[in-house]
Formats: structure tokens, sequence, C-alpha cells
């Protein structure tokens, strides 16, 4: 993947590419249908292939999730779940 920099930029700043690089061109699951079908099509916009779904998803610029929108949905979830014993 990052063959097409030669000997430029260095060895570290090649390797923090090549891990970017890897991340926003493997595809992900859908939340929706299920599928693991979900590409990226420009910064920060996601769109599932899936010939039912279609779905368009915002996300983060190089992965699906961020590592910030997961903790927000986990502890979103928690409370969430502790209000619900409340009542």
């Amino acid at each position: 993947i990052t063959g097409k920099y030669g000997t430029r930029y260095g060895a570290s700043l090649r390797k923090i590419v090549k891990k970017y690089e890897i991340q926003q061109r493997s595809r992900y699951g859908c939340q929706f249908c299920g599928k693991t079908s979900v590409r990226r099509l420009a910064g920060g916009i996601w769109k599932c292939q899936g010939k039912t779904c279609g779905k368009t998803i915002a996300g983060g610029c190089w992965t699906l999730a961020t590592g910030a929108a997961v903790t927000a949905k986990t502890s979103i979830g928690r409370l969430r779940k502790a209000q619900g014993e409340e009542k």
C-alpha cells in the first residue's frame, strides 16, 4: 500500500500512512442490515453496498466508528440501562 512512496518520507511516517490506508479501504459491518459491506465514499461518509440496504452513514474519517463515538455510545447505553432499572 505504501510502496508508492518508495524511500521517501521515512519509515515511521510510511507505517502510519499504511495503518490509515488499510483502515479506510477495508469493509465494515452495517449496523442496519448486518452485512460486511460498508465502504468509505469520502472523508467521514460511509455507504452500505448491500443490494437491499444502501444506507449512507456518517462516521470517522478513517474508520466507521471513532474511539470517542464508541465511548459515548457505551456510556449512553449504560445510563439508559441504569435509568430503566431505577423506575
